[in-house]
């Protein structure tokens, strides 16, 4: 049987919504308006939060910013990010979570509907080398376009990315023992597969759902609230 430990990042991982502080992170930086960006992006956080939200439209929107500057521009932004906002929210017992799992010889990944161009050096920072993320359509010159590429990792699509990714390595849910976690109620497909799902930091939504269910629930960074 092969075990598996699978992370959501933002407020699993991270006490932090990730993708939201990028957005926050490019008005500080002067790529967008501050008052016209603040109130769209907090319109699409509120829609996730309710469990309602377009990622198709949220990606497009999201990207914008970014694909105005070209790679090289975002390359650097991006690095700036990870070193004033993402590593002051790398927590010891988060990354104690993720060491336990590697120490036991559980394979990693980091599962996630923020977009690959804001997570994949997050996954690294963790020492996660296996990222589902949401992928991004890139033009000819192999620039991101704002689209998504393929099924995205959010609510079921997770699910279906999961299954991808086990079927290219030879495996199903059928051959596999999974540890899931998530904070959020729009995870509760991937939760309900995996054999040991557990509600990390959750919303009411996921902790009234962990009750009644008896799953486990991690309070990972109770001391951040």
């Amino acid at each position: 049987m092969l075990k598996l430990a699978l992370f959501d990042l933002d407020h699993t991982l991270l006490p932090i919504d990730s993708d939201y502080a990028w957005g926050e992170f490019t008005t500080r930086i002067g790529w967008t308006d501050p008052v016209d960006f603040q109130r769209r992006n907090d319109e699409f956080y509120a829609r996730y939060q309710a469990g309602t939200l377009d990622v198709r439209e949220y990606v497009r929107f999201a990207t914008e910013a970014v694909r105005r500057q070209g790679p090289e521009q975002a390359a650097r932004a991006h690095a700036r990010f990870m070193r004033e906002v993402v590593g002051p929210a790398l927590r010891p017992q988060a990354r104690a979570l993720v060491e336990a799992h590697r120490q036991a010889g559980h394979g990693l990944l980091m599962v996630t509907a923020t977009n690959e161009f804001v997570t994949r050096p997050i996954a690294q920072a963790f020492g996660i080398d296996e990222l589902i993320a949401i992928e991004l359509v890139r033009d000819g010159a192999g620039w991101i376009t704002g689209e998504i590429a393929g099924t995205p990792s959010f609510r079921e699509g997770k699910v279906a990315r999961v299954a991808d990714w086990l079927r290219a390595r030879g495996h199903d849910w059928s051959d596999v023992d999974i540890t899931f976690y998530s904070d959020s109620r729009n995870d509760l497909p991937l939760l309900e597969k995996a054999q040991q799902p557990v509600a990390t930091n959750p919303d009411d939504a996921l902790r009234a759902i962990a009750s009644e269910r008896g799953w486990r629930v991690l309070e990972l960074f109770k001391e951040d609230t």
